[in-house]
């Protein structure tokens, strides 16, 4: 049995506005991110310098024009839209592609990481 490539994972409106979420997606926990500007990115939510499962409790924010989370153990960030930690340039994470579909949070493949 395949599994559909879009799997809905919440309301867009339960998703607080800089806040994280968790879902399992397809087997994978994914940290769920709303900005500001109401763009919704999805991230793996391993974090692999504290090697914890934390991404989604991170801090939100920007720096300069990069949105991204900063992890709650050792505070590295990783741009929401690459993956990639911004402290540590040979680290990143999972990114997952993420769309809206009549008000719904849809997670599908996973686009590099």
């Amino acid at each position: 049995m395949t599994m559909p490539e879009w799997q809905p994972v919440c309301a867009y409106r339960d998703l607080e506005v800089e806040r994280g979420a968790t879902a399992l997606v397809h087997g994978h926990a994914v940290a769920i991110f709303r900005t500001h500007e109401g763009n919704v990115h999805a991230l793996g939510n391993y974090d692999p310098i504290a090697r914890a499962s934390v991404l989604a409790r991170g801090i939100v924010g920007t720096r300069g024009e990069v949105p991204f989370v900063a992890s709650p153990m050792h505070k590295h960030g990783f741009d929401l839209r690459s993956g990639e930690c911004l402290d540590d340039r040979g680290v990143k994470v999972p990114v997952y592609a993420v769309r809206i579909v009549d008000g719904i949070v849809e997670v599908g493949p996973r686009e590099c990481g």
